[in-house]
C-alpha cells in the first residue's frame, strides 16, 4: 500500500455513514445511579451503617469467563454513594461457602490469586480511558489506569492514588467498602456528571470472572463499552498540590580485594528529594522528582551475554512507568526510559576506581492526560548530572577524577488525536537528547552531541476495531564529533565497516546520521474463529534511536504474516483454543536475505483450566551481516526448535509451571533448556515462589575474535569457536504480609554459568557457514596450562587466549514496606550484588547454586520515607478525612 493513500483511509475511518453506524458497538444501556450522602460511612468494610441501605443495588452480574453470559454462580450486590469528597463503593459478595474464599494477603498491587471486586470508572466519559480501583476479601487494594480502550494493553498498574478501602469475611461470603477522593479523578467541571463505569468480581477457585457489562472476550473495546454512572450532581473537581519528600541513607560494605584498604571507600551516604504533582484544570496532570530515589526496585537478573547486542531489561522506577503508556507510541521504540539515568558509559582505570552505579537524575516533569478535544498528551524532560570517577593509583598514592558521564538533557513527546466514531487515531511523536561536554575530547568521541527524533504513527479502526490498518513513519538524525558518528557506524546496530557492504559504506568523517523507518500493518483482531495479520517495516542503514530509545538493528526490511484459528466457547474436552501459524523474513536494504522462519504455535485450556503451549519452529539457512562483528557476510545454519509449556489454573492454591525446549541445527548440535515455577502459600500472609531454570547446548558459531592476516576473507581471519554453554538459575520470591499495609519482601537469584571451547577455527570465505578448523587443513595448535593457543598457518603464527568461563552470581533485594498513613512509605532496604569470574571449565551442578552466595560482593543497606503532603492552591491544606483508614 503507498503511502500517499493513507490520507484516504484515514477519512475513511473517520467517516460515519449509515453502515458505519450500524456496526459500531454504542455503550451498554445499563445505568448505574449514585446516592448523595450527609454523612460518609465509616470505611470498615461492613456495610453497617444506614447510608447503604438508601442507596440503589446493582445485582445483575453476569459471567464473562467460563462462559460467557452465563448466569454467575454467586450473586454479588452493589451500593454506591458519594458526597463533596468522595465516592463511596460498597459491597455484598455472597458465598454458599464461604469457607471457599480465598483471602491470602499481600502488598498493595499484589492480590494474586485471592477474591477480587472491581469498579472501574471513565470519569470523562472519552470511551477510552479509566482508572479502576480493587480490593480482595483480605483488604488488598489494587489500582490501575487504562490509557487505551482494551483491557489488559495499555493498563498501569503503578497508578498510585490516596484511597483506602477494607474488607470482611462473614458466614454470608464477604463485604467490602472503598473510599475514592474526587481529588484523585479527573472529571469535567458539569453540574450533573455521567460517567462510565464498569463492575468486576473474580473467584479464583472457580476461575470465574463476573462483569457488569459483559464485553465477550471475542470483541475488541473495553472502555468504550462501560455503562453509564448517574446521580453525582454538584461536585467540584478539587485537585489538591501532592508533594512527597522523602529522606534516605545507605550504609554499603564493599568486597575486599588484596590486602590494601580501599581509600575510595564510603561506607555511609545520604540524600534528599521530593516528587510534587498536581492538575491543570481537570484533564492535565503535571508529576515533577528532584533527585529521585529508586533503591526500593527489584534488581535485574544475571547474565551472560556472549552476543554483540545490547540486553534491554524492563523498567521498574516507579516515576518512568506510571504515564509511560501516554510517552510510548506504537510505531517504532522511541522511548527507552532507562536510558535517563544509565550507567556513565565511560570508564576510568586505576588501582582503585569508584565510578557511580548510575547517573544522578537532577530532576524530571511530565505531564500527562486527555483533553475534551479526545487529544490524548504526554511530555517528560528530564536532566542527568555531570558524573565523575575517581580513582586512586597505589604507587604514587595519587587521587584522581575521570569525567565518565557529561550533563544531558532529555525530552520526549506525544500527541495523539483520536478521529471519528470508530475512535481511530493518530499522534505524533518526538524526542531529542543534548549532551554538554564542556570541553572533554574524550566525552565527545564518544558520544553523540545532539540527538533528534519525529514521527507519525496511526491505527485506522474499522467495525468497531474489528479490522485495523496501522502503522507510523519516523525519521531520525544524530550529530557529533566524527569520532562518536564514526562509533556508531560501526556499532553492532549497523556494521558499516563490513568489507563487502556496498549501499552504507562507512564515511569515517561524518559529523551527522540521519534516517527513516516506515510500517504498514492489517489486522483482524475481533471474530469468533479467525484472526489475522500482516506487515511490512522498513529501517534505513542511518536510522538510530539508541540515544533515548532502543533498537538492535537496523539497514532492514521486514515482514511478518500471521493466521490465528480459535475456540472460545467451552467445549467436551476443551475450555478454548487456539491455532496460530506465523511466517517472518528480513532483508537488508542491499537484498541480503538473512531471516526466514516459520512457527506454529498451539494453545489449549482444559476443562480443569490448566494450559498447554505446544511452539515449533524452523529457520532456513540466510546470511547474517552480523556474526562476523564487521568482518563479510556469513551464512546461518538451518534450525529447528521445540518449546512445550504446562501450567496448572491461575486461581490455584498452588500455582505450577514446567516448560521445556529443544533446538537442533543442520551441524547437529543441539540446545536444551528446562525450567518452572511452584508458587506456594503455606498461610494467607505468606507466599513462596521457586523458579529454577537450566540451559544447556553447544553452539558451533560463536563469534572469537579477529586475527590480522589470511587471504580468503579480505586479508583478516575471523575467528569462531565451538562452545558448549552451561546455565543453572533460580529465582526465589519469599514474602510476608503483616497486613496490606505492612509487607517484607524477599527476592534472590543464585545463577551460575560455564562455557568451554572445544574447537576454533575461521570462516573459509565471504557468505559461506563453513569453518577451517585449527588443527586441520595444514594448520596446527596447541594449547598450553593457562589454555591459550597457539596457532600455525605455515610461516604465520598467532595465539588465542583462552575464553573459557565459570561464572557465580547472586543477587538478592530484601525490603520492608510500610505505608504508615495513606500516601506516605517506609521502605528499609537490603540488597547484595556478589559475583565472581574465573577462565576454567567446570560442569554445572545444583550445588553451585549455593556456592554463589560465598562469592565476592557489595552489601548495601538503605532506609527511605517518604511523606505525602497535600495542600491546596494558596497554601490551605487538604481535608484530612482522605487519610482515614479502616485497615
Amino acid at each position: 500500500m503507498r503511502l500517499r493513500s493513507i490520507p484516504a483511509l484515514v477519512l475513511l475511518a473517520s467517516a460515519s455513514p449509515v453502515g458505519a453506524r450500524r456496526a459500531t458497538a454504542q455503550p451498554s444501556p445499563k445505568i448505574a445511579s449514585a446516592t448523595r450522602t450527609s454523612r460518609a460511612p465509616r470505611i470498615d468494610g461492613r456495610l453497617s451503617e444506614a447510608e447503604w441501605q438508601r442507596a440503589e443495588v446493582i445485582s445483575d452480574l453476569t459471567q464473562q469467563r467460563p462462559l460467557p453470559g452465563g448466569a454467575p454462580t454467586e450473586r454479588t450486590l452493589v451500593y454506591l454513594l458519594y458526597d463533596d469528597e468522595a465516592v463511596y463503593v460498597g459491597a455484598r459478595l455472597l458465598r454458599r461457602d464461604p469457607r471457599a474464599i480465598v483471602r491470602n494477603l499481600s502488598r498493595r498491587d499484589g492480590g494474586g490469586s485471592a477474591e477480587r471486586f472491581t469498579i472501574t470508572l471513565d470519569p470523562q466519559r472519552d470511551r477510552r480511558t479509566g482508572v479502576g480501583f480493587g480490593v480482595t476479601a483480605a483488604g488488598v487494594r489494587s489500582d490501575f489506569r487504562h490509557t487505551q480502550d482494551d483491557d489488559m494493553r495499555g493498563r498501569e498498574s503503578q497508578f498510585d492514588p490516596v484511597w483506602t478501602a477494607s474488607a470482611q469475611v462473614d458466614s454470608a461470603g464477604w463485604t467490602a467498602e472503598m473510599r475514592i477522593p474526587l481529588s484523585q479523578l479527573r472529571f469535567p467541571a458539569a453540574a450533573r456528571q455521567q460517567w462510565g463505569v464498569q463492575f468486576d468480581r473474580w473467584l479464583p477457585d472457580k476461575n470465574e470472572e463476573l462483569q457488569w457489562v459483559m464485553i465477550p472476550p471475542t470483541e475488541t473495546g473495553y472502555i468504550s463499552r462501560f455503562g453509564t454512572l448517574v446521580g453525582i450532581d454538584s461536585v467540584r473537581n478539587v485537585r489538591p498540590v501532592e508533594v512527597l519528600p522523602y529522606l534516605a541513607g545507605d550504609a554499603t560494605r564493599r568486597a575486599t580485594t588484596g590486602v590494601v584498604r580501599n581509600p575510595l571507600n564510603r561506607p555511609l551516604a545520604g540524600r534528599v528529594g521530593g516528587d510534587i504533582k498536581f492538575g491543570l484544570g481537570s484533564n492535565l496532570t503535571v508529576d515533577a522528582t528532584i533527585n529521585p530515589d529508586f533503591g526500593q526496585v527489584e534488581a535485574d537478573p544475571a547474565e551472560v551475554n556472549l552476543s554483540a547486542f545490547e540486553t534491554f531489561f524492563d523498567e521498574r522506577r516507579p516515576f518512568f512507568v506510571e504515564g509511560g503508556e501516554m510517552l510510548r507510541g506504537s510505531g517504532a521504540q522511541y522511548f527507552y526510559a532507562r536510558r535517563i539515568g544509565a550507567p556513565p558509559h565511560a570508564g576510568a582505570s586505576g588501582d582503585f576506581v569508584d565510578i557511580p552505579r548510575a547517573s544522578t537524575i537532577l530532576g524530571a516533569a511530565k505531564i500527562t492526560g486527555r483533553l475534551p478535544s479526545r487529544l490524548s498528551v504526554g511530555g517528560l524532560a528530564a536532566v542527568t548530572a555531570q558524573e565523575v570517577a575517581r580513582t586512586y593509583h597505589i604507587d604514587s598514592a595519587f587521587t584522581g577524577r575521570v569525567r565518565v558521564e557529561p550533563r544531558t538533557a532529555y525530552s520526549v513527546g506525544r500527541l495523539q488525536q483520536e478521529i471519528g466514531q470508530q475512535a481511530s487515531t493518530v499522534a505524533l511523536s518526538w524526542s531529542t537528547t543534548n549532551r554538554q561536554f564542556g570541553g572533554d575530547s574524550q566525552l565527545a568521541a564518544l558520544l553523540p552531541r545532539d540527538a533528534y527524533y519525529a514521527g507519525v504513527d496511526w491505527r485506522l479502526r474499522f467495525q468497531q476495531g474489528k479490522y485495523a490498518i496501522s502503522g507510523f513513519a519516523a525519521g531520525t538524525r544524530v550529530d557529533g564529533d566524527t569520532a562518536a558518528i564514526r562509533r556508531l557506524q560501526t556499532a553492532s546496530t549497523r556494521f558499516f565497516q563490513r568489507p563487502d557492504m556496498t549501499h552504507a559504506p562507512l564515511d569515517p568523517l561524518r559529523t551527522s546520521l540521519s534516517g527513516y523507518s516506515l510500517m504498514l500493518r492489517a489486522d483482524k483482531d475481533a471474530g469468533r474463529r479467525i484472526l489475522w495479520g500482516a506487515e511490512l517495516k522498513a529501517e534505513s542503514p542511518g536510522f538510530e534511536l539508541n540515544d533515548l530509545g532502543r533498537m538492535q538493528s537496523t539497514d532492514d526490511i521486514e515482514y511478518n504474516a500471521d493466521l490465528q484459528v480459535r475456540e472460545t466457547r467451552p467445549g467436551r474436552w476443551f475450555q478454548s483454543w487456539q491455532l496460530g501459524f506465523e511466517t517472518r523474513g528480513a532483508r537488508t536494504y542491499g537484498g541480503v536475505h538473512q531471516g526466514n522462519s516459520w512457527t506454529q504455535n498451539t494453545r489449549f485450556t482444559l476443562k480443569n483450566f490448566w494450559n498447554i503451549n505446544l511452539r515449533s519452529s524452523i529457520d532456513l539457512a540466510t546470511l547474517d551481516d552480523a556474526l562476523t562483528r564487521g568482518g563479510p557476510l556469513m551464512g546461518r545454519p538451518r534450525e529447528f526448535k521445540q518449546e512445550l509449556r504446562l501450567n496448572n489454573a491461575f486461581g490455584a492454591p498452588t500455582f505450577w509451571r514446567v516448560n521445556a525446549g529443544y533446538g537442533v541445527d543442520e551441524f547437529d548440535t543441539y540446545r536444551v533448556n528446562a525450567g518452572g515455577q511452584v508458587t506456594l502459600r503455606p498461610s494467607s500472609r505468606v507466599s513462596l515462589s521457586v523458579e529454577p531454570t537450566w540451559q544447556q547446548g553447544t553452539d558451533p558459531r560463536q563469534y572469537v575474535t579477529r586475527v590480522a592476516g589470511g587471504t580468503r576473507t579480505y586479508g583478516n581471519r575471523y575467528v569462531f569457536g565451538v562452545i558448549d554453554r552451561s546455565t543453572l538459575s533460580t529465582k526465589l520470591r519469599l514474602n510476608y504480609t503483616f497486613s496490606p499495609n505492612l509487607t517484607i519482601e524477599g527476592y534472590a537469584e543464585p545463577f551460575a554459568a560455564t562455557g568451554h571451547y572445544t574447537d576454533m577455527g575461521e570462516l573459509v570465505a565471504p557468505r559461506s557457514r563453513a569453518l577451517r578448523m585449527y588443527g586441520t587443513d595444514g594448520t596446527t595448535v596447541s594449547i598450553d596450562s593457562a589454555g591459550t593457543r597457539t596457532i600455525t598457518d605455515g610461516a604465520g603464527q598467532f595465539t588465542l587466549s583462552n575464553r573459557d568461563f565459570h561464572v557465580l552470581s547472586f543477587r538478592s533485594n530484601v525490603v520492608m514496606r510500610w505505608e504508615w498513613t495513606p500516601g506516605s512509605t517506609l521502605f528499609v532496604v537490603w540488597q547484595q550484588n556478589r559475583r565472581t569470574s574465573d577462565a576454567y571449565r567446570q560442569a554445572l551442578s545444583p550445588r553451585e547454586l549455593f556456592q554463589t552466595t560465598r562469592a565476592a560482593g557489595d552489601n548495601l543497606v538503605s532506609v527511605k520515607v517518604s511523606y505525602w503532603l497535600p495542600v491546596l492552591f494558596g497554601g490551605q491544606r487538604y481535608g484530612s478525612a482522605s487519610r482515614t483508614t479502616g485497615e
